[in-house]
């Protein structure tokens, strides 16, 4: 279901580039016990060549002392506001926090608490994901020179022992049209253009194609390589997120003769096999339960047209379109082991 912030963001797609010079940059962070991270992403967003003008980080019920460290950090950091959800209408006990898009959520709080439309990008970063010097300062130059350019973002490593000097391996993905949840960035016309960040499970890919189907490009860049301190899917458990991957994917309307391909790619990651079965698992529970997909018929015809597109072009057959695809489920697939 929207949130009450989608639905009522008006669908103004002008893809007008913002003038540097009066760029306003919103970033919001929703977290949830960081206090082994949230100094450390502080420390890197502070240190950005261009930093948000406004930076809200939206502390939803953390039982551990990232409030404490988020009170002092507010007092170090000028352009740091808290919200603390606490004080906030509570959802409940919620054992899958992505499943049940406590994240999105929390997003949206963040957003309604200050006057976003007076930004000219609204930006996404999670409490455990550490920028780049120049993240920000670059990713605006990239929205000033493509005026189709809607969402964009970086792409991220995990902590790796297997990895080299460095101990960090990027995860693989396809960034010539997706944008990873944990750090994107939206021009405010493409924002108001998708409706926001939807409340639900998917988010993520449903953003994309949106995005795509109102004249967007969206596309992350390979050299700006965020730090992401809490390895993928593990928040919650990693076969559950293999499952929880594979829920999205029926509720983006992918087909299930693609579903049963990916899986397979995906089970040569680790936990290997299980990650395959947990894959497919989500998404059979999913049709089984009739689980709510997308409603709007556009979103599934753009959809399954973009993923017959690749299909093709994974075949030689014909050319993948410039900023294609979709989002989630195809990333966690292209997973490296």
């Amino acid at each position: 279901m929207m949130s009450q912030t989608a639905q009522g963001l008006a669908v103004r797609a002008s893809h007008e580039p913002a003038d540097p010079s009066t760029q306003r940059l919103l970033l919001i962070s929703p977290v949830r016990n960081e206090q082994a991270h949230i100094e450390r992403i502080a420390e890197a967003v502070a240190r950005q060549t261009r930093p948000p003008d406004l930076w809200v980080i939206v502390d939803d019920g953390s039982t551990d002392s990232t409030p404490e460290i988020l009170e002092r950090l507010a007092s170090e950091i000028p352009f740091l506001q808290i919200l603390d959800t606490a004080k906030l209408p509570k959802i409940g006990t919620v054992p899958d926090r992505l499943a049940t898009a406590a994240e999105a959520r929390a997003f949206n709080l963040g957003l309604n608490s200050v006057a976003f439309e007076d930004f000219t990008h609204v930006s996404k970063l999670d409490g455990d994901t550490e920028l780049p010097p120049r993240y920000f300062e670059r990713l605006l130059g990239e929205f000033e020179r493509d005026p189709e350019l809607g969402l964009a973002g970086g792409v991220y490593a995990d902590p790796d022992p297997r990895a080299g000097s460095d101990g960090w391996k990027v995860v693989s993905m396809p960034s010539d049209y997706h944008v990873a949840g944990t750090l994107k960035c939206y021009s405010l016309s493409c924002f108001q253009a998708v409706g926001g960040i939807q409340e639900r499970l998917g988010w993520d890919t449903i953003d994309e194609v949106y995005a795509r189907m109102r004249g967007y490009r969206t596309r992350a860049y390979p050299d700006l390589v965020a730090h992401h301190h809490r390895p993928r899917a593990s928040a919650d458990g990693i076969l559950r997120g293999r499952a929880r991957h594979g829920e999205c994917a029926y509720i983006v309307h992918f087909t299930l003769p693609w579903v049963t391909l990916r899986a397979f790619k995906m089970a040569l990651a680790k936990p290997r096999a299980l990650s395959g079965v947990a894959f497919l698992y989500g998404y059979l529970r999913s049709a089984v339960r009739r689980v709510a997909r997308v409603e709007d018929p556009a979103f599934r015809a753009f959809a399954r047209q973009e993923l017959r597109q690749r299909m093709l072009g994974a075949l030689g057959l014909t050319a993948r379109p410039r900023g294609a695809g979709t989002s989630t489920a195809d990333a966690d697939a292209r997973q490296p082991a």
